[in-house]
């Protein structure tokens, strides 16, 4: 006898964490509340954790439809986010960051915005007010400017964590280390568009940034070449019956 596969959920949330234990559970039990009138499935993506993490995760599951997977050793956050969109069964992706700054309350509202505009479409959050450490803010500030003067890609905050996709679209990009950071600009080149949404943004309160300022720093310029390059050699064929 088959038993007959679930139906797929409306919407994916991926949550890429690497040493988040005590923000595994709280953030969990947002994402519920927030999505709780919209079929969903909620794919953490554990990238190497060597803290609790796996352990809040199987907590975690018990009071969620969370799904979780787990790389063996770490292999940075755009793999982490690659693996859960290829696990996802939602038509529809929302990644959120897992260090609770990210406020889940926003993606239903991302989301209507998505299915309004299409499949072709990225939603992309914007943090009209940071809270992170004034460092932080002027990096990413100057990151911003570079970044959009190079690739004119339309966003004023292509870090945010938070953004909405359809799977479909996003498994028709280029996938690279460090790629999660340019996906408006790899959006465009696909010949999608980009929205930018204003979303909320908190402090974090647990843990410590396990992605860091200077990690980004040192693949920058590397990565914005490599991107630009992307985008002169992209062309869209108009293809006729």
């Amino acid at each position: 006898m088959e038993i007959d596969a679930p139906p797929a959920p409306r919407l994916s949330v991926v949550v890429p964490v690497r040493n988040e234990g005590p923000n595994i559970v709280p953030l969990v039990q947002e994402i519920e509340a927030a999505l709780a009138a919209i079929p969903h499935e909620i794919v953490y993506v554990d990238d190497g954790s060597t803290d609790d993490t796996p352990a809040r995760l199987a907590e975690a599951a018990g009071i969620a439809p969370l799904r979780h997977l787990r790389h063996r050793e770490s292999c940075g956050q755009s793999a982490a986010v690659i693996t859960g969109v290829k696990a996802a069964r939602g038509a529809w992706i929302a990644t959120l960051d897992g260090d609770g700054q990210n406020d889940p309350a926003d993606i239903p509202r991302l989301l209507a915005r998505a299915e309004a505009e299409g499949a072709r479409t990225l939603i992309a959050g914007h943090r009209v007010s940071r809270r992170d450490s004034r460092v932080k803010r002027v990096t990413s500030r100057i990151a911003n400017r570079v970044r959009a003067r190079l690739l004119r890609d339309a966003t004023p905050d292509t870090g945010c964590g938070l953004k909405v996709f359809s799977r479909a679209l996003f498994l028709e990009l280029p996938h690279f280390d460090h790629m999660h950071r340019y996906l408006p600009a790899l959006t465009l080149r696909q010949g999608g568009q980009v929205v930018s949404e204003p979303v909320g943004h908190r402090p974090r309160t647990r843990g410590r940034s396990n992605y860091g300022t200077l990690d980004r720093l040192a693949v920058g310029i590397s990565d914005l070449l490599g991107v630009a390059w992307l985008q002169r050699r992209g062309k869209m064929p108009v293809i006729e019956e």
